[in-house]
């Protein structure tokens, strides 16, 4: 795992249930795993976002879209599906995900690949930062929930637009290094 590339990945979705709803933002960031001076270090190799055009919007959970704050205006000039999935699968190829609830992230992802015929090129091992967060923090009586928001006040990591995916991947890599402090 220590020879991958680390791909750092967030959704935004029309919805939690990824049966009924779909990806409308996609941001990563691919972070080199390097050895410097003796010590292995972390590297942002690239950062990107990508706004997905949605084809069932009328199947949006309403609080979902202004959490993620959708509005067609920013959507104007979105990508569609498979030329998004194309370009991310090309970035990612071989790289271990990371993410903040990574399963959730997974599920869209696996199920857009599918639909699309897109293969998807990431390693198989996944990596989440709440589940390092539970095993790293597990003992501090001050730390009782794992959310993203929680953890970012915790450590002080700014969040400048929460629920966008740039912004939440990363407030996610930063945790991830907090986390890999400790």
């Amino acid at each position: 795992m220590k020879k991958h590339n680390l791909a750092f990945i967030d959704l935004e979705t029309t919805g939690l249930d990824p049966e009924k709803h779909e990806i409308i933002e996609i941001g990563c960031l691919i972070v080199e795993q390097i050895e410097e001076n003796g010590e292995r270090v972390f590297k942002v190799k690239e950062e990107f976002e990508i706004k997905v055009k949605p084809t069932r919007i009328e199947d949006a959970d309403p609080v979902a879209l202004r959490i993620n704050h959708y509005n067609e205006a920013d959507w104007l000039f979105a990508a569609d599906l498979d030329k998004s999935l194309k370009a991310l699968s090309e970035k990612i190829s071989g790289s271990i995900m990371i993410g903040h609830n990574v399963t959730f992230d997974w599920n869209f992802l696996q199920k857009a690949f599918a639909e699309t015929g897109i293969e998807n090129t990431l390693h198989y091992h996944k990596l989440d930062t709440i589940s390092i967060a539970f095993a790293k923090l597990y003992n501090e009586i001050e730390v009782k929930r794992f959310s993203l928001k929680f953890l970012c006040e915790h450590f002080k990591i700014k969040n400048k637009k929460a629920h966008s995916a740039l912004s939440d991947v990363k407030a996610t890599y930063e945790l991830f290094i907090k986390l890999m402090e400790l």
